[in-house]
């Protein structure tokens, strides 16, 4: 079974809002909403392929992201381990730079059907910490 590791960006803006990407007709899970990120390329840390990630699909310099949570994820054809990282500070202004539609959506309106599986407990949590 493949394992991939993927950095997360979960893009947040001082009004609470977070930066979502829509995912690709021909990609795994296409035209589920997501947070920008990828694959780490060989030799990357964490950190290397958030950066990395953020700048190709959404044309943002991250400037200070902080770890959020780390999630296993099992599909029948591969394994996923998803590094999520709370983006508060970068340099541009986030846009689909693959073409891909983005939207900004309040933290506390987030709806876990719009995403793939593995990230619910992710949206769960945003939406807890949203009414804090």
């Amino acid at each position: 079974m493949t394992h991939l590791n993927i950095a997360v960006g979960i893009i947040r803006d001082g009004q609470q809002r977070i930066f979502l990407t829509q995912r690709a007709a021909q990609s795994h899970m296409a035209g589920k909403w997501e947070f920008a990120g990828g694959k780490f390329e060989s030799g990357e840390t964490a950190d290397m392929a958030l950066a990395r990630e953020l700048n190709e699909e959404v044309g943002i310099d991250v400037e200070r992201a902080s770890p959020y949570e780390i999630v296993e994820h099992a599909f029948d054809e591969r394994r996923v381990t998803l590094h999520f990282y709370l983006v508060e500070a970068w340099r541009g202004e986030p846009w689909g730079r693959e073409g891909q539609p983005g939207r900004w959506v309040a933290q506390g309106e987030l709806d876990a059907d719009e995403f793939p599986p593995a990230n619910a407990g992710i949206i769960e949590r945003l939406k807890r910490e949203a009414t804090e």
